[in-house]
């Protein structure tokens, strides 16, 4: 306390009480968050007892990140402590996905050995928002499906939530597959093989068809096929014309479905950078399931 009978304390005395320097609460009350009641004779300001309070307050608030202009409207009860702690908190969460993005992206700038200019381009890709990341996809989409009114909905709708949902906390390789895939889609080769699997799927459909036929039909193939070789039966034995007929009807063209697999087998980057982004593996069955249905077609051509 000052020795004038005031009960009043200068910087130096708040200093020694709160244990903060002087040019600290000096700046402090520069910035207005800790007010002078009064100046002395001298004009040193004085502060009272509820100034050791407020400093702690301020400290606390301090080292907890916020900044002083949120500090000041707390202290001058514009904005309670909850209010602004719950700003600050969103504010810290999008700064540590954006630190997470970064710490992904250098992760894999040291795997590739990238130059400069893939740097750049990986950490404006690994940096889209959700929506930009999609509106790359819909373009894609766009293109590949427009004027094919019958191609099955299932297909399209699979093929415009793919691989979008880039994870919050990405691993490398999850940017990784990200950076390549936006790089997929906008290949104009890509886009055309894609585009040759929506015409055959739309040529194949009738306004009758259900949404989905493409998704059960994947599913019935995994099956049939699943059973044929749990029985031991191989691509190449008479049981496996009757299964392929039994997958695809008696007069279908088996040479176009071959051709059509042949075909799927130009996008299958594409399904395995989605399931990366996913943090998941493209399930290896379907892959063998797909491999007997090929071997299977080349055996037994039909006629």
């Amino acid at each position: 306390m000052t020795e004038d009978g005031t009960g009043l304390l200068t910087i130096g005395e708040l200093a020694r009480a709160t244990g903060l320097s002087v040019r600290t609460i000096r700046y402090w009350s520069d910035e207005g968050v800790l007010t002078p009641v009064t100046r002395s004779t001298g004009g040193y300001r004085l502060y009272d007892g509820a100034a050791v309070a407020r400093l702690e307050l301020i400290r606390t608030l301090r080292e907890l990140g916020l900044g002083l202009g949120d500090v000041r409207r707390v202290l001058a009860g514009e904005r309670t402590v909850a209010e602004v702690a719950a700003t600050h908190v969103a504010a810290l969460d999008a700064q540590i996905r954006s630190l997470k993005v970064t710490r992904a992206v250098l992760s894999t700038v040291a795997r590739r050995g990238s130059t400069a200019e893939e740097t750049t381009l990986m950490n404006k890709l690994a940096r889209l928002s959700a929506a930009e990341r999609q509106r790359i996809v819909d373009d894609f989409v766009e293109e590949v499906f427009h004027g094919l009114d019958t191609a099955d909905p299932w297909i399209r709708e699979r093929t415009r939530t793919l691989g979008v949902a880039l994870p919050d906390d990405p691993t490398p390789e999850q940017v990784d597959a990200w950076v390549e895939l936006a790089e997929l889609l906008r290949n104009p080769d890509f886009r055309a093989a894609m585009r040759r699997m929506v015409e055959y799927n739309a040529a194949d459909r009738t306004p009758d068809t259900p949404a989905g036929a493409s998704a059960m039909f994947f599913k019935r193939l995994v099956e049939l096929v699943g059973a044929a070789r749990e029985r031991g039966v191989t691509p190449q034995s008479p049981e496996a014309d009757t299964v392929l007929t039994e997958l695809l009807g008696a007069d279908t063209d088996r040479a176009a479905v071959l051709r059509r697999i042949d075909l799927g087998n130009e996008v299958v980057r594409y399904r395995e950078l989605a399931a990366a982004i996913k943090g998941e593996q493209e399930p290896p069955r379907f892959q063998e399931e797909f491999g007997w249905v090929v071997a299977a077609l080349k055996a037994w051509p039909g006629r």
